[in-house]
């Protein structure tokens, strides 16, 4: 009897053993730093979520093991719609104890170069729990921009390039709100705005302008210069004649040259044909840019050509002779490099 004890025991313990190392032993089967699951709202239980992507997901080994305690240890009677991260090495007790602190991520979400509402909500869908269609959908309603003070030619103006901590389950509308908060306090600061309007323009105009500029130039030395030209050209009365927003209207960004034909592209981004500033950004410019435009210096300057060593710096002109001479040479680079 002693003997059948002994067993007993030992079996007792060696089960205990491996039931603890099934438990709190580093579980997960990624190589990546972490994985996510999510919680979407609707019918089904967060419970079955969360099982299913378990079993599909290849985030854990032991299903069965974290299914059969998860709801004996209430995993599931905290949880809401939403992200959450499971770092790797982590035990079948560690992810029972994340599901139960139900600590929803922040998505860390980076605006840097915005062009279009497509681009948005791709990059929406692809951060959040919105999908890019649904969203492009929203994006596209100037029903739903309104309570921003913002339309779909706009909408950019939104968006000042950082980073933005987010919750995965926010909505279109949500993240639209902390946009138009984190814009009416980036005018707000260090006397934007009424800068601006020195100029004679809105916050928006301006943004309109430096988007322009940003796409003008990589030399945050001469975008002041640049945008002098600009600023000339309308209060002259003259069209601005920007090739980058010949390149919206085509939506062809990564076009080399613009030839005649491409100027007469029929647009409301089309800068040659219509005067003024086009309806909305081109792309969501820098701060560093929109600081440009708002310390433009007074010059007389009306034209400017990229210089033929492309090096990425310009010639600018105060004469349209002078000009002509010089975009001649640049174009005589361009051909000797045969850029069509």
């Amino acid at each position: 009897m002693k003997t059948i004890g002994r067993i007993f025991t030992f079996i007792i313990i060696v089960g205990g053993i491996i039931f603890a190392y099934l438990v709190f032993a580093p579980n997960t089967t990624f190589n990546a730093a972490k994985k996510h699951l999510y919680i979407r709202p609707g019918s089904e239980p967060a419970s079955q979520q969360i099982v299913k992507q378990l079993q599909t997901g290849k985030i854990i080994d032991n299903v069965k093991v974290f299914d059969f305690l998860a709801p004996k240890m209430n995993a599931y009677k905290n949880l809401v719609p939403g992200r959450l991260t499971v770092p790797k090495h982590t035990s079948v007790y560690g992810l029972i104890k994340i599901l139960k602190a139900n600590k929803q991520d922040t998505v860390h979400f980076t605006i840097k170069r915005v062009r279009t509402r497509e681009g948005l909500a791709a990059m929406m869908g692809h951060n959040l729990m919105t999908d890019s269609a649904t969203t492009y959908m929203y994006l596209s309603n100037n029903d739903s921009l309104r309570q921003f003070g913002v339309d779909t030619f706009t909408l950019n103006t939104l968006l000042i390039p950082g980073t933005y901590n987010l919750k995965w389950e926010y909505t279109t509308g949500q993240v639209l709100a902390i946009f138009a908060a984190a814009k009416k306090g980036f005018w707000s600061r260090n006397n934007r705005t009424a800068r601006a309007a020195a100029l004679g323009l809105t916050p928006d105009q301006a943004t309109t302008l430096a988007s322009i500029v940003e796409d003008e130039t990589m030399k945050d030395s001469e975008k002041d210069t640049i945008a002098s030209v600009y600023l000339n050209r309308l209060r002259s009365g003259m069209a601005l004649g920007a090739d980058p927003t010949i390149k919206y209207a085509l939506k062809d960004f990564d076009m080399k040259r613009i030839l005649n034909q491409d100027l007469k592209v029929q647009s409301p981004y089309n800068t040659y044909i219509n005067k003024g500033l086009p309806p909305g950004p081109i792309c969501t410019p820098d701060s560093v840019t929109i600081e440009a435009v708002l310390n433009a210096p007074k010059t007389d300057y009306m034209y400017f050509v990229a210089k033929p060593d492309f090096g990425g710096y310009h010639n600018f002109s105060r004469d349209y002779a002078q000009h002509l001479k010089l975009a001649e040479q640049f174009h005589d680079a361009l051909d000797k490099k045969n850029i069509k």
